[in-house]
């Protein structure tokens, strides 16, 4: 049943499950009202009717006319006269008047004028009592006031019983319960109208979704930000910490804070976010570094605004590390996939001029030709791989010479260049990182000058240092610019460039090493740098 009832809810729109409830609680609270009021209404209408029926008992309880003719038995028919104007006037039932022996005086139907009253309830009356009860007489079923007479010297002659039929009341009090169900059913339409508009604007709040929608996109919500690798930490327009993902928990805790910041204070739980400062200037800020109990974070903060108005801030973040090791790698990438297209362009060119003397047949032409490639591919190739122990590092450096060619430069490596293969090869992957940034700009500086366009290339090792200097014949550097070159985003040769050198200088200090620039404008730039650098033992060098 309750699988049924929530299958039933699962399908039943927002707006009708709504209607539904307010009309059935509205239903539950008239019915339960319409019973406290009826009930009230009956104890208050008996009551009403008991105090008019005395009240009337009183009055010809009191009256000169019933006493004096209760003493005087010969003037009887003054009772009834009297009598008989009460009742009308005052639209009881019945007044009736007996003799202390219960024989009426006064009746309604004259028939009964002398008889004595119906049942055993006056009784306590003739003890001078009053009070007031329920029977069925000779008028029926009727509420029934008893008050005894007594005359000037205090001793009871008589009775008065004052009647109203009960049929009066359950007709008053029926009256009443009409008016109840009238407001029963005013109050239902009043709660169905009621229910339609506030469910439209919970629609309209909820941008017209059912709850089932806006559970199922919490849900997809919640499994993206638990899978995006980005750290995403939010807050609302009072500081509070509103949203936090698992990839800025780790974060966080690597940074040495392990408690749940959710719906604290941001200020209080994670230093220098300056989120609460985008609540005052509205600023977004792109790609800030941020210190996080020793770890460096880059991240991006935007304040969050509805209808004009800042109610909140978000910051999505990652480790700087980490994203340093991710360029790298995109870097290195890039390297080997220039170094490889350089020398299969070199390759195909070589092809063409082959095919083209063997159609013309310059045969003899061709074998001093292929003779001479080979010698000096041969030449470079043997240098290259004397010179430079590590494979990895041999290919790329021989894919730059080819790139160079093919740039129609002249990429000169000294004689005494040697580099053993490394202890770490992780060191590799570094070396290839600054080499490659460094041979990259020195081909832009030469690009526009005339020839001949040099770029020198040497790499010594000694007594664990790893010496590499890099000179070029281009168009050289500023005194301004050596100062900024190596900083993250500053380059002279457009937006969205300046990052080469930047990695440069990190894979630097990554190696422990050092870098010296030095340049004259127009006449060229060289750059030196020394690294720490431990190679595999002598027997395999």
């Amino acid at each position: 049943m309750k699988k049924l009832i929530m299958k039933i809810n699962a399908h039943m729109k927002l707006q009708t499950r709504i209607t539904l409830f307010v009309c059935v609680i509205i239903s539950v609270v008239m019915i339960i009202t319409n019973v406290l009021i009826s009930e009230k209404i009956t104890f208050i209408t008996m009551k009403n009717i008991e105090e008019k029926a005395f009240n009337i008992a009183h009055i010809v309880a009191y009256s000169p006319v019933v006493i004096n003719s209760l003493n005087d038995s010969s003037n009887a028919k003054a009772i009834q006269t009297f009598t008989t104007k009460i009742t009308n006037s005052t639209n009881v039932q019945f007044v009736v008047v007996t003799d202390k022996n219960g024989i009426r005086k006064s009746h309604p139907d004259e028939s009964n004028l002398g008889k004595k009253i119906v049942g055993n309830d006056f009784y306590k009356t003739l003890n001078g009592s009053e009070y007031v009860s329920t029977a069925v007489g000779t008028l029926g079923k009727s509420l029934r006031a008893f008050v005894p007479i007594f005359n000037s010297s205090g001793k009871q002659i008589g009775i008065v019983i004052v009647g109203i039929s009960l049929n009066k009341i359950e007709q008053t009090v029926e009256q009443s319960k009409d008016a109840i169900y009238f407001g029963i059913g005013f109050g239902l339409l009043a709660g169905i109208i009621g229910a339609l508009l506030l469910s439209k604007n919970i629609k309209k709040t909820m941008f017209g979704l059912e709850p089932l929608a806006i559970a199922k996109l919490f849900q997809e919500k919640s499994a993206m930000l638990k899978s995006i690798r980005e750290g995403v930490l939010a807050i609302d327009n009072e500081g509070y910490i509103t949203l936090i993902n698992n990839e800025a928990t780790r974060v966080f805790q690597k940074a040495g804070i392990y408690i749940n910041p959710l719906r604290k204070k941001v200020d209080d739980c994670i230093p220098n976010t300056r989120l609460p400062e985008l609540l005052i200037t509205g600023k977004t800020e792109l790609d800030q570094e941020q210190d996080l109990n020793g770890i460096t974070i880059m991240t991006n903060r935007i304040p969050i605004i509805v209808d004009h108005k800042i109610i909140g801030a978000i910051a999505t973040f990652r480790d700087k590390t980490e994203l340093i090791m991710l360029a790298e790698q995109l870097t290195g990438v890039k390297l080997y996939a220039n170094a490889l297209r350089a020398q299969t362009h070199e390759f195909m060119n070589k092809l063409h001029v082959i095919l083209g003397m063997i159609h013309m047949k310059y045969y003899d032409e061709l074998s001093d030709y292929i003779k001479t490639i080979a010698t000096k591919y041969q030449m470079e190739v043997g240098f290259v791989v004397r010179h430079f122990k590590d494979p990895v590092l041999a290919g790329f450096i021989f894919g730059k010479i080819s790139f160079a060619r093919e740039k129609n430069i002249e990429l000169t490596i000294s004689k005494d260049s040697y580099v053993p293969a490394p202890k770490n090869q992780e060191i590799t992957h570094e070396l290839i990182t600054i080499v490659g940034n460094l041979i990259d700009n020195a081909i832009d500086a030469v690009d526009n000058v005339k020839n001949p366009k040099l770029i020198n290339f040497d790499m010594f090792y000694d007594n664990k240092t790893l010496k590499i200097v890099i000179s070029d014949n281009g168009i050289g550097i500023t005194d301004d610019n050596i100062e900024k070159i190596l900083i993250k985003g500053f380059s002279t040769k457009g937006k969205n460039r300046g990052l080469g050198l930047s990695l440069v200088k990190y894979s630097i200090d990554k190696l422990n090493g050092t870098i010296t620039i030095t340049s004259n404008k127009a006449e060229g730039t060289t750059f030196q740098i020394c690294l720490s650098y431990e190679k595999e033992s002598d027997l395999i060098d």
